[in-house]
């Protein structure tokens, strides 16, 4: 039995949650929606053309409402970080997390360039694309959440879905 396992794998998923309650505190600021754009503008520089082009695709879509694309950010890390603190949905929430994490990653942090001499980090999106996947395979649902309990309720297995 891997009891003790499964409950660090949930306490993990607990604590990630939080982190992600952080970043998504950061994003409702006013500064971050009313400069939304400005984050990818960044993810531009000193990249090689082809990370150029794929974050100026992202610019000009997200030109097209900033406010709009800035709240659905807000509301993405909110959701993700309510799916893990609480462990409802956790296999959406971590599959959310995972994509928005490469969104992330391969946009406003470029994906973790510029590529230079003096380079010393490839980007956090791309640890938390990771983390997420290791709380999946854990199966972090397990402890401590309401899936377990909805899991319990309806008699389903808990790996089944």
């Amino acid at each position: 039995m891997r009891s003790r396992e499964d409950r660090a794998f949930s306490v993990l998923r607990i604590v990630f949650g939080c982190v992600w309650a952080v970043d998504a505190y950061f994003k409702w600021q006013p500064t971050f929606i009313d400069n939304f754009t400005q984050y990818l503008t960044h993810g531009v520089q000193g990249q090689p053309a082809l990370v150029q082009d794929w974050i100026s695709l992202w610019i000009q879509s997200v030109s097209i409402n900033p406010h709009m694309f800035a709240v659905i950010v807000a509301l993405g890390e909110t959701a993700i970080a309510l799916g893990l603190i609480f462990g409802l949905f956790t296999k959406g929430a971590h599959l959310g997390g995972i994509a928005m994490s490469l969104v992330i990653w391969s946009t406003a942090e470029g994906f973790g360039g510029p590529y230079v001499a003096g380079s010393t980090d490839i980007g956090a999106a791309i640890i938390y694309f990771l983390l997420h996947l290791t709380l999946w395979l854990g199966k972090s649902w397990r402890y401590y959440s309401i899936d377990s309990i909805l899991y319990k309720k309806y008699s389903f297995r808990l790996g089944e879905w």
